[in-house]
């Protein structure tokens, strides 16, 4: 794939697209592609977290004790990893055949910090995110309450 190929496949993030293409493209170009077999696991729960990645072929597994979540192309794995250091809090395995793109939290840090506007897009997106997960943890504890 070209790196436009990239930029496509990563303005279909909904995350990534509040970037603006020229920092897709920045990340497009820094960002390495990794290939797995089915069964092949992309991490696993309790790994340092160091990036995020984009299917880009194929689909994970991702399994988060009881809970399991089907990524496929298009779709951002470890989100949360692009912005914080932190654990893996699940595992990840190819389904099939499958290839990511990989971005470090490294090269995602510097993009924002090269484009202000950019960064302060993604920051006003998670803060509503945040605010409308507590809001619905205040709903669903108001219901549990009854």
């Amino acid at each position: 794939m070209s790196i436009e190929d990239d930029v496509d496949l990563l303005d279909r993030v909904p995350t990534l697209r509040l970037l603006g293409i020229p920092a897709l493209r920045m990340l497009a170009i820094g960002s390495e592609q990794r290939d797995y077999s089915s069964g092949d696991y992309l991490f696993n729960a309790g790994d340092d977290a160091d990036a995020g990645y984009v299917v880009r072929r194929g689909a994970f597994r991702v399994e988060d004790g009881g809970a399991e979540v089907i990524a496929g192309p298009g779709d951002l794995i470890g989100e949360l990893a692009l912005i914080v250091a932190m654990q893996r809090p699940s595992s990840a395995v190819a389904l099939a055949h499958s290839s990511v793109i990989r971005l470090a939290r490294s090269l995602f840090q510097r993009v924002l910090e090269s484009d202000p506007a950019a960064a302060r897009r993604l920051r006003d997106e998670l803060a509503a995110r945040t605010s409308q997960i507590a809001s619905d943890i205040l709903i669903a504890g108001a219901k549990l309450n009854i």
